[in-house]
Parts: C-alpha cells; structure tokens; sequence
C-alpha cells in the first residue's frame, strides 16, 4: 500500500500551460533602417556656417557697432578687390601708371612699390592732388618709402637704399684700405640692413593690400624691360637719409611707420 502511495503522489498533474506562438523573424533592413540618421549634406553644412557667419556678425555688432568686431571687411566683400579678382590683374607700364595720379577724377589712383600696382582711391585726400603723399600716385616710388626723401627718391631704384640703416661708424665700399674685420663687419651690416629694407617694404605692401582697413587693395604689376635698371643713373642716400642715419649700436629710422601704425 505504501509503494501504490508513492506512485500517486509522484505522478505530475498535466500541464495546463499553454504554449506561446512563436514571433516572426525580425528583419534586418527594418531595424537599420529605424535606427540609422540621414546623412549630412552639403546644403546641411552650408545652412550651418551661414548660421554662424549670421550669429557672429550679430554679435560683433551688438558688442562693438561694426560687423567685423572692428577689423577690416574681407577683401571678397568689398567692391573693388572682388571685382578686381574676377577681371585679373592689371599690367601696366611706368607711362601707363601715371594717368592714374589722381589729377583724373574719372580714373582711380594707383600707385606702385617694388613693381606691385595698388588702389590707393579710397584715400584721395592723401594721394590726390594737394595731399601730403601725392608725390607717390602714378608711379613707383619705392625708394622714397624707404629714405622718406619723397621728391628726389621718387623712384623705383633700390640700389644702395640699405645704407640708411647703416650706421656712420661702417666705411662705404668705395672707401679703401679697410682691415678684414672692417670688411666682415661692413658685410654683416649690409646683410642686416637689407633685411631691414625689405621689412619696411613688406609694412608699406601689407597697408597697401588693405591691412589697417585703409581700404586699399592690390590691382596688378607694373610692366618693364628686361636691363631697365641699369638705364638709370646711380644715386647715393638722399640729404635726410644720410643725416638719419644710426649711430653706433642704434636702429634705423623707418620713416613711414607712424603712418602705417606699425
């Protein structure tokens, strides 16, 4: 009796679970494609920097009253530079330069520095006639930036112009019976003062290409023969120059930087 017991209490009662329907198979594409972004395009990328461009040009102006937090408009939104850059570059000869000297009111003023043609037109004050620096306009005067001689330097000749930053104490090529250490020393000044000259160059050519928001912009080179310098005569420094030249351990004396505010 006792085993009939045990059998009846071992045996499981039927299960009254029923069994779950099997789901169907998810596909793969619909999930990607649920879950993945739309690419970014180009117009996206172009919505996004003119909102920036809108929202700092806004800023600038709620800050400083000026658009470009007081800097110069880009050369690509400022009439003349843009529409030079779309028609190219003027070339033009030294004879050609001069009619834009100012004294046309339907003409621009140009004006040139070590063969680059400039539009000096926005500041007619200064370069047209009766300005302080009208001596400049139509032509190439590069010299005269550099010893600030403007009558007698007028002219694109840079042989020798090193010297106004060479001091007194340094003997002249044409002086003779110089000691090796003279000639080392002579050298090594000529060689720093050439650097000199070609930072005073690169300061005026900076203002010219609209640095300092003057408004100038560069419009072309001037055109000339092969050989055209040796045609002109030599000249030495200027009254001015050599009387501004250094002495001993000073520097030398740029004659345009308060001008340029450099």
């Amino acid at each position: 009796m006792d085993s009939r017991l045990r059998e009846r209490t071992t045996k499981k009662a039927p299960s009254s679970t029923i069994p779950a329907e099997p789901k169907p198979p998810i596909s793969s594409s619909s999930s990607t494609s649920s879950t993945t972004t739309p690419p970014i395009t180009f117009l996206d990328i172009l919505r996004i920097l003119l909102g920036l461009l809108l929202l700092n040009t806004l800023l600038s102006y709620f800050i400083t009253s000026h658009p470009f937090w007081n800097q110069p408009r880009p050369w690509f939104l400022r009439r003349g530079p843009l529409h030079r850059y779309l028609a190219g570059p003027l070339s033009l000869t030294d004879a050609q330069l001069a009619l834009y000297n100012g004294t046309d009111p339907s003409k621009p003023i140009y004006l040139a520095l070590n063969g680059s043609i400039y539009d000096v037109t926005a500041g007619r004050r200064i370069y047209g006639p009766g300005g302080s620096y009208h001596v400049f306009a139509g032509k190439d005067a590069a010299r005269g930036f550099i010893t600030g001689c403007f009558e007698e330097d007028a002219t694109p000749d840079l042989r020798g112009v090193e010297w106004t930053y060479i001091p007194r104490s340094v003997p002249g090529w044409e002086v003779e019976g110089v000691s090796r250490e003279g000639k080392v020393e002579r050298e090594r000044a000529v060689r720093k003062a050439k650097r000199e000259v070609r930072g005073v160059l690169e300061g005026w050519a900076d203002m010219f290409r609209g640095a300092g928001g003057k408004g100038y912009f560069f419009v072309g080179v001037v055109k000339r023969e092969d050989g055209w310098l040796e045609g002109l005569p030599t000249r030495g420094l200027c009254e001015s120059a050599e009387r501004g030249r250094p002495e001993g351990g000073e520097e030398g004396r740029d004659a345009g930087k308060a001008y340029r505010g450099g």
